[in-house]
């Protein structure tokens, strides 16, 4: 199923995504995830699709790692590692029922040509879903799941600014279900997922922030992805969709209630592969006449 080695048209944003052919809830490891409850894997097969479709439709091309058995959480490719300009930093996850998913991760990326980089042993780094970069500073979430280390290990190599933002609310385990950069100076975020300190850095350092309420929120209205100018997004989050409008984008809302039980939404279940760095939003920048992306 993987197609690892399709062409490449440059300036096209480049997905990795996993089909949910073994997705469920098996365990329990953050407080969305509840055993009894399950979910419903033709639905979220179907959810995931409509997913790998829109991005598609917005001129993505998706690249897809095979399902393994066993591996539940690995449709979560934004936990795979973290992509910079030709190397791939993958995971050291905290919980061992996540730390099979790294050497199938370590192998796709190898045979993809990245220059794999893993972490020392004794740090915890879950990729993408705990660092983000909005302009030139790579944005760290910490605490439940990374830790501090292994953000200033992987800012040390690619030569970045690390700032390291404390989570206190453990529904909001990953940076990425709480703050989502947009444009190179301007994110959307929750700020009751943030200490005092991580609110003030984030207020600090971007230019232009959307505050999330806490009701869309919940329904991971962070947890988005961008492709060009348009914001793929949980449906039921109409207030970021006006605002984001507001600021001239274009959302696209989907369904994404099977993956949210298990604590995931739309960014969850994608990893840039033309890295998260400042350079992954010089398209949308680019699609602006006045050279940055303003409120219309």
């Amino acid at each position: 199923m993987s197609n690892t080695h399709l062409p490449v048209q440059p300036g096209r944003p480049r997905l990795l995504m996993c089909p949910p052919d073994h997705f469920g809830i098996e365990y329990e490891i953050n407080p969305w995830m509840n055993i009894r409850q399950g979910c419903d894997p033709a639905l979220a097969r179907r959810q995931w699709q409509a997913l790998h479709d829109a991005v598609i439709s917005l001129g993505a091309e998706v690249q897809l790692l095979e399902p393994a058995p066993g591996l539940p959480d690995l449709v979560f490719t934004a936990n795979a590692g973290l992509v910079f300009e030709g190397r791939f930093f993958p995971s050291r996850f905290r919980f061992g029922v996540r730390q099979g998913e790294t050497p199938i991760f370590e192998t796709w990326a190898s045979h993809a040509g990245f220059e794999v980089v893993p972490l020392p042993k004794g740090m915890y780094f879950e990729g993408a879903g705990d660092a983000l970069f909005c302009g030139e500073s790579l944005f760290a979430g910490y605490r439940i799941r990374s830790d501090v280390l292994g953000h200033q290990w992987v800012g040390e190599r690619i030569g970045a600014p690390v700032l390291p933002v404390e989570l206190v609310d453990p529904r909001f385990y990953h940076l990425d279900t709480c703050f989502c950069p947009i444009a190179p100076d301007a994110a959307i975020y929750y700020p009751g997922a943030f200490d005092d300190y991580g609110r003030m850095v984030i207020r600090d350092q971007v230019p232009r922030l959307i505050e999330v309420s806490a009701e869309e929120a919940a329904s991971f209205s962070c947890n988005t992805v961008v492709v060009g100018r348009t914001v793929v997004l949980n449906a039921g989050a109409p207030k970021l969709a006006t605002a984001l409008g507001a600021m001239g984008f274009a959302t696209r809302p989907l369904d994404f209630s099977e993956f949210i039980k298990s604590g995931g939404s739309a960014k969850c279940l994608t990893l840039r592969l033309d890295g998260e760095e400042a350079a992954g939003w010089k398209q949308a920048a680019n699609d602006d006449p006045r050279g940055h992306l303003s409120p219309t």
